[in-house]
């Protein structure tokens, strides 16, 4: 999923409560924060467009996506007044559906050698709808989250027998050929 236009959102529903309260976010100026996002969305959006982009955006969203799950997280469960062992708990894991749901997309964009403009924009569409039901319905958003993480592991054991499907990808089961005089 996209990283920056999520906490762009976020940012967006925040802005009119106490900025400080906001977690990792709220320690920085809150138009530094804005303005790096807004740049950052922009980027995403349109680099999302082009092989070279997709490819450049990559690298940077695998780093960042964990880190945007546990802000995600963290934002939503603040707003519930859970509490704190809790939040940890709900921040990990944040993080860890972020990173497995990225490196699925990651998976697709190799496998498919980029991802269609439809897909991207439908991700957009799906970023955005998530922080939204997020915050109005957590319930629903959090079924929409289970749907996503079951399709990245049904996803997965499709590529696995893929896979194991062509013999000419699987290589590491052939011993090496001795060399000949």
């Amino acid at each position: 999923m996209r990283v920056a236009l999520p906490l762009l959102a976020i940012v967006l529903i925040q802005q009119g409560q106490n900025w400080s309260q906001m977690p990792v976010l709220g320690t920085f100026q809150p138009n530094w924060v804005l303005g790096a996002l807004v740049s950052w969305s922009l980027f995403e959006i349109l680099a999302s467009k082009t092989l070279l982009g997709q490819r450049i955006q990559q690298s940077i969203q695998l780093f960042f996506s964990p880190l945007a799950g546990v802000i995600l997280a963290m934002t939503v469960a603040t707003n519930r007044n859970l509490p704190d062992w809790l939040l940890g708990i709900l921040a990990g894991v944040g993080g860890m559906v972020a990173l497995v749901l990225y490196l699925v997309k990651m998976g697709w964009f190799y496998r498919l050698r980029g991802l269609p403009l439809w897909l991207t924009l439908g991700e957009d569409f799906l970023c955005v709808a998530l922080v939204f039901m997020a915050f109005g319905a957590p319930e629903q958003g959090g079924l929409v989250a289970l749907v996503l993480l079951w399709l990245a592991i049904r996803s997965s054991s499709a590529w696995y027998q893929w896979y194991t499907a062509n013999p000419a990808l699987d290589r590491r089961d052939r011993p090496r050929s001795p060399r000949r005089p």
